[in-house]
């Protein structure tokens, strides 16, 4: 048995990793835990700091057969927050054997079939959520922001806003001085929820423009991008003193040139903050040298099932359907919006996910990022961890891929991100996914950013949010390489 201590939380820690190592044996001499399992089990004991997140106190994730009839890795993922010692051997049991089912197959109702998380329902839930915001907020009565870590957004940080714009007004002077500054001077903001960071930006540039001469504003073309008309209205307020400066823009952040084709290779500023951390992402693993696919299944736990069964009227059974109509329709498919929304967020409250290791030659198709091929995946695993598991982060990097053609030559592209910039960084702490209201949140691969970012001609520098202490963003700033 390996035992893996992924947190560092003192103490209580390293009580409870005695008591997991003393369950276990026990298990093992009451032959409840067969030496075979014993042997190639890895447990794996977690912090996690999202308090809503998609797994059970204990959780194994199983192995398809393996083709070449190789021992594959039993994986027991033990999260030490949720955990309380009387309880430690009935989880395992029931991670393990499912004996404290009500009967086998009822322990769980599922919403689909295994599957890559790239394509799990939890990212239409994620949907959902920011085409109905608004719904979720009244419904909450606390805004977007009241349930980011500290209550605020790092986007809107009025010294950071400041040296951006000090950044870009330089880069413009520059390109003045050398007679390449565009008659219109284009930047775009991706994900602009409710506009603040936008209205500060243009509050501060108009200021250092009048302050220092240099009639730029006039010429600033400042386009406002995010998921759906409603949300972009939401941000208007924020900007008022602008507008004659503001386009309004619906856009995919996964494919912004599908709306903003022809502005290829203008702009001259592209940001974005807290994007790619909840762009759709799926997991890899490598355990023994052996590369694996993560895939996902969608339940609800038989207690939280049952619950809600009786709460919303609704037979166990009919869950899953009810569920997808939903997804399809909003929360006024349950007769009334306040029922709807109160249905959606106990699903939300009470989703998990089943996982399953599936090695890579056992699938038939491998359908990776946009600039990432296999071959570059394993090049880039050759300095990793013999022994790690890590985000592919497929949506950043699609978004990547399809943002960079929209640079100015002499543009950059900034984004404000939670990023794990080195794979040993996947060993200790947990990088999700996790919730955050009716969200999902990632940490994005920064490492695998940075290797497509170089293939596609640019230079990807991360640095610490030095501006509030304790921020765990970061700083990704890339230029077009010369």
């Amino acid at each position: 048995m390996i035992l893996q201590l992924n947190c560092l939380k003192g103490k209580p820690a390293a009580s409870t990793t005695h008591e997991v190592v003393d369950t276990l044996y026990s298990l093992l001499q009451e032959g409840r835990l067969e030496q075979e399992q014993f042997a190639r089990m890895r447990v794996h004991l977690d912090w996690i700091q999202y308090g809503k997140n998609f797994r059970e106190c204990v959780m194994i994730t199983k192995v398809k057969g393996d083709p070449y009839r190789q021992p594959s890795p039993l994986e027991m993922y033990i999260d030490l927050r949720q955990l309380t010692p009387a309880t430690l051997r009935a989880e395992i049991l029931r991670a393990m054997t499912g004996e404290d089912s009500p009967a086998p197959g009822h322990d769980r109702v599922f919403l689909e079939d295994l599957r890559s998380f790239r394509e799990s329902i939890t990212w239409k839930f994620n949907n959902l959520y920011w085409h109905r915001l608004a719904d979720w907020e009244e419904f909450t009565g606390r805004g977007y922001e009241q349930a980011l870590p500290g209550g605020k957004s790092d986007a809107n940080h009025p010294a950071a806003v400041a040296d951006c714009v000090a950044d870009f007004w330089t880069l413009l002077r520059d390109l003045e001085s050398r007679k390449q500054l565009p008659e219109e001077i284009f930047v775009l903001e991706i994900g602009v929820g409710m506009g603040k960071r936008a209205g500060l930006w243009m509050d501060r540039f108009r200021a250092l423009d009048e302050e220092r001469g240099t009639k730029y504003y006039q010429r600033l073309k400042f386009l406002l991008g995010d998921y759906s008309l409603a949300t972009l209205d939401r941000s208007r307020p924020a900007v008022k003193n602008h507008l004659n400066v503001c386009s309004f823009i619906v856009l995919d952040a996964l494919n912004p040139m599908k709306s903003l084709g022809f502005l290829r290779h203008k702009i001259l500023h592209i940001h974005l903050t807290n994007v790619y951390d909840n762009l759709p992402d799926e997991e890899f693993a490598r355990r023994d040298g052996r590369l694996y696919s993560i895939q996902v299944r969608a339940y609800l736990p038989a207690p939280q099932a049952h619950r809600i069964s009786e709460e919303f009227q609704i037979p166990a059974a009919d869950i899953p359907k009810t569920v997808d109509r939903l997804l399809e329709g909003g929360p006024d498919y349950l007769v009334d919006r306040k029922r709807g929304v109160a249905f959606w967020q106990e699903i939300w409250r009470a989703l998990r996910l089943e996982e399953r290791l599936v090695h890579l030659e056992d699938l038939p198709d491998i359908v990776l990022p946009i600039g990432l091929h296999q071959e570059q995946l394993e090049e880039v695993l050759e300095e990793a961890p013999s022994d790690v598991r890590f985000h592919l982060s497929s949506g950043a990097l699609e978004s990547f891929q399809n943002t960079v053609p929209l640079l100015h030559p002499r543009g950059f592209l900034q984004v404000q991100d939670i990023f794990v910039t080195n794979f040993d960084d996947y060993r200790i702490g947990f990088h999700g996914p996790g919730k955050l209201d009716g969200s999902i949140v990632n940490w994005v691969n920064g490492a695998l950013l940075r290797e497509v970012g170089e293939r596609a001609g640019y230079d990807l520098h991360f640095a610490p949010f030095h501006y509030r202490q304790g921020s765990r963003t970061s700083v990704l700033y890339s230029t077009q390489r010369e």
